[in-house]
C-alpha cells in the first residue's frame, strides 16, 4: 500500500481532540545522526517555541525528535503525534493519557488497523503526511543521503517554509532554500 504512494490517505484514525487540526501546526524532523553542536540548539529552540505556544506535529521517531517530544510534553500547548503504524490497539503511555483526556494531545494515523508495525516505507509516508498538515517545517539536521534529506527535497518543492539552523553542517539545506535560524 505504501510503496510509491503519493495519494492522501483514505481514512484517518485519531485518539484525542481532532479540533487541534484546525490550528496552525509546525512539523519537526531531524536525522538520526545529528551533530552534537546542534542538539543543544535544538533543545533550546524547542523550549522557546513550546513556551510561545507553537503546536507541533511529528512522528517523534528519531532520538532528537523523541527528546523534543519530552520537552513539549512539559508545556501547555497541544501536540500531535503521528506514529508510522496503526494506532488501533496501541498502548498509550501512562503519561499521555491525561493529556489526551484534557484535549492537549492528539494521536493521528493514516494507517489501517492491519498496519501494526513500523516500516521504513510507512515512516516515509507518515513524514510526508505530517509535512502536508504543517504550515511550516523545522528540519534541525538532514544528513546527506538520509531519508530526512529526501523529505526535505520533496517538501521544498511544495514551497512550504522550511527552517534549519545556520551551521556549516546545514549549509546544503540553506543553499537549497531553507530559511536559516539561530
Amino acid at each position: 500500500m505504501i510503496r510509491g504512494q503519493t495519494n492522501p490517505p483514505q481514512t484517518l484514525h485519531a485518539i484525542g481532540d481532532i479540533t487541534i487540526l484546525n490550528k496552525p501546526m509546525s512539523a519537526l524532523f531531524c536525522s538520526v545522526r545529528c551533530p552534537a553542536e546542534l542538539i543543544l540548539k535544538t533543545y533550546d529552540l524547542i523550549r522557546d517555541l513550546r513556551d510561545s505556544g507553537v503546536i507541533f506535529i511529528s512522528g517523534f521517531h528519531s532520538p532528537i525528535e523523541k527528546d523534543c517530544l519530552d520537552i513539549l510534553l512539559r508545556g501547555s500547548q497541544p501536540i500531535v503525534i503521528c506514529p508510522a503504524k496503526s494506532i488501533d490497539k496501541m498502548r498509550i503511555p501512562t503519561n499521555w493519557a491525561p493529556l489526551i483526556d484534557n484535549g492537549r494531545l492528539l494521536l493521528l494515523s493514516p494507517f489501517v488497523p492491519q498496519q501494526k508495525h513500523i516500516t521504513g516505507e510507512r515512516a516515509q509516508y507518515r513524514n510526508l503526511f505530517v509535512a502536508t498538515l504543517a504550515k511550516e517545517i523545522y528540519i534541525f539536521h538532514a544528513a546527506d543521503g538520509s531519508k530526512t534529506m529526501t523529505l526535505f527535497q520533496q517538501v521544498l518543492a511544495w514551497g512550504k517554509p522550511i527552517r534549519t539552523f545556520r551551521h556549516p553542517v546545514n549549509a546544503h539545506l540553506i543553499d537549497a532554500g531553507a530559511q536559516a535560524i539561530g
